[in-house]
């Protein structure tokens, strides 16, 4: 055997291992392989080699000098270049949108703050390799957070591009705001509102809109203090000013789209909208006649009409689940409260230090009923020296017999929008609800909020939103892989109806009941994906005690080629 360098016109010449034999009279010759994607130290060690000289041992023949996590890294760099989140943040390449570029994917792997952020993308450390992957591997703190003053003051812009690829006129878009605890005495945001727990504490809300998939287009930050109501004005301007739209359908739970909400935001712009009525409402409906109860002896979805809502559709859906569960969670409550109220009565009654005077108990029930959702559900009787109660079964009855029952309220005629597709775009609030669980929690860790100026804290939220939008298509497209429901048309097909809670499709509940895909791979959660493919390491290795030195990817497992193969992307890239 031989090396033969064969001349290959105006391209580099070939380099090719081939050996000589005797066909008859003729000495010919075969190639064997072709060496010309090796160094040429390579291939003169193999020119070594092929003379007979000793080389060095084979375990000293190759020098792993390091091996950085990669195979996460390239999945979500990867995603990120299919979607276009370098052409979204900037038209131009430049120093911040790397960096930019660099914290969206770092919020997605293991978010963490500024500084351990940079820390995980310089080169002397043992981080992954996506400071190498975007080349910001010198980054300090500092430049990540100039890096983030860019963001968000493109904020604005990139969210028009987003409305601009995924929100036509006509189309329904979701709004809904959560609050998180933010504990700052210096940022205006940070003030006082009463959180979903019952307490009162410092706090700010941010806001998603989302296509009706559930796509995230846009966000905005608000005062803690801020009602939900007081946000619509915001999203109306966002929807017209600034992404152009004429006519969209709002969809918001009924306390985002209030009746003053209607009158004064949204029917003026000519913008439809779909909500669901408060309790009082559907109560006023059953007492004076449009909503009978009879109306759900054959069916679980009706439409009636009313004049308290002109030119308007109502559809009244009954779930029998929603029903037990709101009993249910009606009795717990009434016997909590109950054991709270007599502890006072008991209190009257004791013969040390009893309670006394109508203020005193006052107090000591208001404390209770407070904290109750059922105080409307209980007669009481305060005097001086004593405190009796007792349970209103007449109120208990009159929301017993509207257990389970909701009713929809929408500007949309039945040409437009039928009412099966009311119900189903009035449930799909449960996206907006999901993206605030993912970005509240530790996958993408909006809180806890590290920032106190104003500006930044808003530019924080807008990178969580930007580092949703990518993890949200990942899991799309790894949905056969993860626990997620990767057929969401048979779980459409297992429901009974529309207004039916949701139901996992049978290809789903197979793959959670046996822990593995039906092609045998182990089914996995998303971080636990991650964690998977960031063994298939990246790894720079030496050639002996010589200066060459190469880069060598780890073979990838079953599960991480076909993790690569969902998401079109390689991990070479």
């Amino acid at each position: 055997m031989y090396i033969d360098i064969v001349p290959n016109r105006s391209s580099p010449p070939a380099v090719l291992l081939r050996e000589s034999y005797r066909d008859g009279d003729k000495v010919k010759k075969r190639t064997l392989a072709n060496l010309s994607a090796l160094p040429p130290e390579a291939v003169e060690a193999v020119r070594a080699t092929l003379r007979g000289q000793t080389l060095v041992p084979v375990d000293e023949a190759f020098q792993i000098l390091r091996a950085r996590p990669h195979g996460h890294v390239a999945a979500v760099l990867g995603t990120m270049r299919k979607l276009g989140i370098a052409e979204l943040l900037a038209n131009r390449s430049c120093r911040e949108r790397d960096l930019a570029l660099a914290m969206i994917a770092a919020r997605v792997l293991e978010p963490c703050s500024k500084l351990a952020t940079a820390r995980s993308l310089g080169s002397d450390t043992l981080s992954s390799s996506l400071g190498e992957a975007v080349g910001v591997e010198e980054a300090d703190a500092d430049e990540l957070y100039r890096a983030l003053d860019w963001l968000g003051r493109g904020q604005r812009r990139i969210e028009r591009k987003l409305a601009k690829r995924h929100l036509d006129d006509g189309e329904l878009v979701l709004w809904d705001v959560t609050a998180i605890s933010f504990e700052s005495r210096t940022c205006a945001l940070a003030a006082y509102g009463r959180s979903k727990r019952g307490t009162s504490e410092r706090q700010l809300l941010f806001g998603l809109l989302m296509t009706g998939e559930g796509v995230p287009v846009s966000v905005e930050v608000f005062a803690g203090n801020t009602g939900d109501p007081a946000t619509v004005s915001v999203v109306v301007e966002r929807i017209r000013d600034t992404f152009g739209l004429k006519r969209v359908v709002v969809v918001g739970d009924r306390g985002m789209l209030t009746e003053m909400r209607i009158e004064e935001d949204l029917r003026p712009h000519a913008l439809d909208w779909i909500t669901s009525l408060r309790a009082p409402t559907i109560r006023k409906l059953w007492r004076d006649g449009p909503l009978q109860l009879s109306l759900f002896d054959d069916q679980d979805l009706a439409e009636i009409t009313s004049p308290d809502f002109p030119g308007e559709r109502l559809v009244a859906c009954k779930n029998p689940l929603l029903a037990e569960d709101r009993a249910r969670t009606r009795q717990e409550l009434l016997a909590h409260t109950e054991s709270k109220l007599q502890v006072v009565a008991d209190a009257t009654q004791r013969e040390t230090r009893p309670l006394r005077g109508k203020d005193q108990i006052g107090v000591r029930v208001g404390r209770v009923l407070a904290l109750s959702k059922v105080a409307k559900h209980f007669r009481y009787q305060i005097r001086e020296d004593a405190f009796t109660f007792e349970r209103d079964e007449v109120s208990i009855g009159e929301e017993a017999a509207l257990d389970g029952i909701y009713v929809l309220r929408t500007s949309l005629s039945a040409e437009r929008m039928g009412s099966e597709d009311v119900v189903r775009a009035y449930k799909s609030l449960s996206r907006v609800e999901r993206a605030f669980r993912v970005c509240k929690d530790f996958a993408l860790e909006v809180e806890p909020i590290r920032h106190r100026r104003e500006d930044r804290v808003r530019a924080h939220v807008f990178l969580c939103m930007l580092a949703y939008y990518v993890r949200l298509h990942m899991e799309q497209a790894l949905a056969p892989i993860l626990f997620t429901d990767h057929d969401p048309e048979g779980a459409q097909a297992a429901k009974p109806s529309i207004v039916a809670p949701a139901v996992r499709s049978p290809a789903a509940l197979r793959k959670a009941r046996r822990k593995r895909t039906d092609d045998g791979l182990p089914v996995h959660s998303f971080r636990s994906l991650m964690k998977d493919l960031a063994t298939l390491t990246k790894n720079t290795v030496r050639m002996g005690d010589t200066a060459v030195v190469f880069t060598q990817y780890a073979q990838p497992t079953v599960l991480q080629e076909r993790a690569f193969q969902l998401l079109d992307v390689s991990y070479r890239a």
